[in-house]
């Protein structure tokens, strides 16, 4: 294996242990968190060093990670006056794991490629957990010769990396997987309240229905949890709000409808009124309190 330097901008729940397996793996890695704190705790679990601007932590790597909250934390990090792409260098490659818009990484490309750098969106799927266990799924829009070239650094935290497309289609895909994820939540909820109200055995119910065409993810990740009350892990209902958000706005610009999505949205908003901002996402099962 060929040993990289790397820095890595935002150590939140996703990327702190992402950049973990970075280290893991022997690359040398610089870290940068908005909360220096963050960042010095990395360093006490990990091998790497700690900069305290994204342009110290992105001087002279070969790669250079970002995970942060959403577009204007992007612009920030990258273009900022202490950003990423005021101290790249000709060949580096930017590989941004936020989930954002596809506009904000097209934006950054193009000011990415002035610099002589490359630029790759890098959304990721398979939640905190995915991350700790470096199992993630990774969504990639960028050209194909840079895809090839950080696929091995990717892998680290990786069962999965595929090439979706061109700089923005990691984006529009991580869009269809969250759609995808607030539908299968609505059915999964409305199935658990039936189920629960009629006196059936959920964890028996869900071990026969993963076997056929309702099996998923979250039918056997949060099924059980959904049914015991138990949100207190995995993606917080206010990321999932940040996310469809994106969704709405690239739909409308696109002249499609999202009609269950926007559904499930009103939903979380009510739930967050109640005071779930910080719950998993399968709390919208509790839309049906009485």
């Amino acid at each position: 294996m060929t040993v990289h330097k790397i820095a890595f901008i935002g150590l939140g729940t996703m990327g702190f242990p992402m950049a973990g397996h970075l280290a893991n793996a022997g690359h040398h890695v610089t870290v940068y968190n908005r909360t220096t704190a963050k960042a010095e705790q990395w360093t006490e679990q990990y091998s790497g060093k700690v900069a305290l601007t994204p342009a110290e932590a992105a001087k002279d790597a070969d790669f250079v990670f970002s995970c942060v909250g959403n577009d204007d934390d992007l612009r920030e990090v990258y273009k900022g006056e202490n950003g990423i792409l005021t101290t790249v260098t000709n060949g580096v490659v930017l590989i941004d794991n936020t989930t954002a818009s596809a506009e904000v990484s097209r934006e950054i490309a193009k000011a990415a490629l002035e610099q002589g750098a490359e630029f790759l969106d890098a959304p990721v799927s398979g939640g905190e957990a995915g991350a700790i266990n470096g199992c993630l799924t990774v969504m990639v829009g960028g050209k194909p010769e840079v895809f090839e070239k950080a696929k091995p650094v990717i892998d680290c935290f990786a069962k999965a990396a595929t090439l979706m497309g061109d700089v923005g289609y990691g984006q529009i895909t991580k869009m269809a997987n969250q759609l995808c994820i607030a539908g299968i939540l609505q059915g999964l909820s409305e199935a658990i309240t039936l189920a629960k109200s009629a006196g059936l055995d959920i964890e028996q119910m869900t071990e026969v229905l993963k076997h056929g065409a309702a099996g998923s993810w979250q039918l056997e990740n949060r099924a059980v949890t959904m049914a015991e009350d138990k949100f207190d892990f995995g993606f917080a209902l206010d990321w999932m709000r940040k996310d469809l958000g994106i969704c709405f706005e690239a739909a409308e610009k696109l002249g499609v409808e999202l009609p269950l999505a926007k559904q499930v949205d009103e939903k979380y908003a009510e739930l967050q009124q109640r005071g779930f901002s910080r719950a998993d996402t399968s709390v919208l099962i509790k839309q049906f309190d009485k």
